[in-house]
């Protein structure tokens, strides 16, 4: 049989020719050849755009920014010779305060920055150039299968594809990708919106980065672990539980941050609110300075700026040292936000070395953000209570050039009671002296300058205290009884029928100018008025409705005190003049200058404001303003005036005097 028959021959020429060259083919073996070669230049094409994907992903990852993770604007380049976007070179200063220094995120090393202006850094041109021409590049649809794909209308977070109009609308339509997200391209292009990028190996552009080196801290896909993650020493986990754990440490630092940044935002309003009591004095002794000016003649007018310009001046100097305070705090806010919305969005995982590294240390800076100790509020608050001192004093009855002058109202005494918890009553003595009355027994006598004098009555239960004309001393006691003392304390075979305690319930006392005495009771809701013969009361003053809890006689009137109001009643009991303050409890006494003085006691803070009023019950002038007192357990106080002009304030465990020479 011949061994050159047509086939044979055909088949040889097929496998041994150097060109395989198809003109000596059959039709079959022709058909047969084309398709071999289609499916092979198919291949090759697609291994080609699989390349060229994965180099574009590659690229891509070149052109993002180690700290925000977005692609660069305004590349600057550090001397380390790593490149990061200007906005974050300026945030990473702005942490650091006014150090020139600027440490970069990923190696550590450190660059200075001429005058602290980044931009005077240098620009990565090369970088900036490719940016720019990878933005000029149309990206075309993936999901397409023919040559000439079109250009790519929407990008598909979830599916990680490319969609032209045709393939975006069949998308859309998939029933289980409708809840997909879904970019525009116009929006990709503009730089508002970021693309979620798939992790590729770069080693093996074919497989996905499915885990995470712990050690080395990079992700890797399976190849690469099997191959140089294997060693010793080397923590390999899956990258989805590394990206889980990420967001929830990010979510934690979020946390600390938002509650470190509202702590120290605490502190920023509570010096606002400290500024605005210190420009509330600066206001009030500024109304009262204009006040005094409006009545005075035109040649004042220097006198007038000059003290306006004192008590600004000194105010002024307590606000800016808190201004500088907040400003320290709102610093540290700045450097709470700068760094935790650097680390703090959880849709943005480093994928790179460097990446990663950036994020460590911005993380690390974060971390060291937290030891910054809580804010003290002792220093504000006694800067606050140095500007809220000053006050205006105008000049009243001296024959001078002036409106007054600036004074700062603090307690220059502050006497501990010799019996704590037991003072019951204050009146001015004859001699000029302080009488305080105890219901422990005893009347305790202070001079003006704070020195304790002399016990007097040590027996006798003290309700309340008054003193006549001709120096006698009347004592109202515990049963509601009233007795009758001499100059030297001896005491008067006087009788008075005052109500029982059972029958009146709590009393008080006060003397006027007629040597009448006045007795009211808060259970009986009246005030009984004797005459220093005693016998029963010669009339009776009615209270409707309230309780009359303190007396104080001012010429034709009386003072009544009723918790947060008092009132000005005359002698038959009609209401004159009312004034109150909801929240406060309110103490009257009678000037020297016969203005009424009243002091507003803030029990649970421990604060009294003195101020005075006219016979009206109309401000006149701030004295005092939320002076700080020990705070006593029993919510009992006591304002008078000593004749030589200092104001005494006692609690149930102190006396506090107020020097207004």
């Amino acid at each position: 049989m011949s061994t050159n028959s047509p086939t044979s021959s055909s088949t040889n020429s097929l496998t041994n020719s150097p060109t395989n060259s198809p003109t000596s083919l059959s039709a079959s073996d022709e058909r047969v050849y084309f398709e071999h070669a289609n499916e092979l230049a198919n291949e090759h094409a697609n291994e080609i755009r699989t390349m060229a994907e994965a180099l574009k992903n590659v690229i891509a990852q070149s052109l993002e920014c180690p700290v925000c993770l977005n692609t660069f604007t305004d590349p600057k380049i550090l001397s380390c010779s790593h490149t990061y976007c200007k906005a974050c070179l300026d945030n990473l200063l702005e942490c650091h305060g006014k150090d020139q220094m600027l440490r970069c995120p990923v190696c550590r090393a450190e660059t200075k920055v001429p005058n602290q202006d980044v931009s005077k850094l240098p620009a990565n041109l090369a970088l900036k150039s490719l940016i720019e021409d990878m933005k000029n590049q149309y990206q075309f649809c993936t999901n397409c299968k023919s040559e000439d794909k079109p250009r790519a209308v929407v990008y598909c977070q979830d599916c990680g594809k490319y969609f032209c109009s045709t393939c975006h609308n069949k998308h859309s339509q998939w029933p289980d990708f409708i809840s997909h997200e879904v970019l525009a391209m116009s929006e990709i292009v503009s730089g508002t919106v970021s693309v979620r990028r798939w992790r590729k190996c770069r080693k093996h552009p074919k497989e996905d980065e499915e885990c995470f080196c712990s050690n080395c801290r990079r992700f890797a896909c399976f190849r690469c672990v099997v191959m140089e993650h294997t060693n010793e020493g080397h923590w390999v986990i899956e990258a989805a539980v590394y990206e889980c754990n990420h967001v929830k440490s990010i979510k934690d630092l979020k946390s600390k941050a938002d509650k470190k940044r509202s702590c120290f935002q605490k502190y920023v309003d509570f010096i606002d609110e400290q500024k605005e009591r210190v420009s509330n004095v600066q206001k009030q002794c500024t109304d009262d300075i204009n006040k005094a000016y409006e009545e005075s003649v035109q040649q004042l007018t220097e006198k007038k700026e000059l003290l306006i310009g004192e008590v600004k001046g000194r105010t002024e100097r307590v606000e800016k040292e808190l201004d500088e305070m907040k400003k320290s705090a709102q610093e540290h806010i700045t450097h709470l936000t700068t760094i935790a919305d650097m680390v703090t969005n959880p849709t943005k995982i480093p994928s790179d070395m460097d990446a990663l590294a950036a994020h460590d240390t911005v993380c690390q800076d974060l971390q060291e953000a937290f030891k910054q100790e809580d804010p003290d509020y002792k220093q504000p608050r006694q800067l606050s209570k140095k500007g809220k001192s000053v006050n205006f004093k105008r000049n009243v009855g001296i024959y001078e050039l002036g409106l007054g002058k600036i004074v700062s109202a603090v307690a220059t005494k502050n006497i501990a009671l010799p019996t704590k918890n037991s003072m019951s009553a204050m009146v001015g003595t004859p001699d000029g002296r302080m009488a305080v009355g105890s219901w422990k027994g005893g009347v305790e006598i202070f001079s003006a300058d704070g020195q304790h004098q002399q016990t007097v009555l040590k027996h006798a239960v003290i309700r309340g205290v008054g003193f006549l004309s001709d120096d006698q001393c009347v004592i109202l006691d515990g049963s509601n009884n009233l007795t009758l003392y001499t100059i030297d304390y001896t005491k008067l075979n006087v009788m008075f029928e005052t109500l029982s305690d059972d029958e009146g319930g709590f009393s008080n006392l006060t003397v006027d100018g007629d040597d009448q005495i006045y007795v009211s009771y808060r259970r009986a809701d009246k005030i009984q008025v004797f005459s220093p013969a005693g016998g029963k009361a010669i009339r009776e003053i009615p209270c409707d409705g309230y309780e009359p809890e303190q007396i104080t006689s001012y010429n034709d009137y009386l003072i009544i005190t009723s918790a947060e109001t008092i009132r000005l009643i005359d002698k038959q009991g009609v209401v004159i003049y009312k004034l109150t303050k909801l929240g406060d409890d309110l103490y009257p006494a009678v000037s020297q200058g016969n203005t009424i003085l009243i002091a507003t006691v803030k029990h649970d803070v421990g604060f009294v404001s003195i101020e005075e009023y006219t016979n009206e019950l109309k401000h006149v002038k701030n004295l005092v303003i939320d002076y700080k007192i020990e705070k006593p357990e029993r919510w009992w106080y006591y304002l008078q005036q000593y004749r030589s002009g200092e104001i005494a304030f006692c609690t149930p465990d102190k006396l506090y005097i107020f020097d207004r020479k």
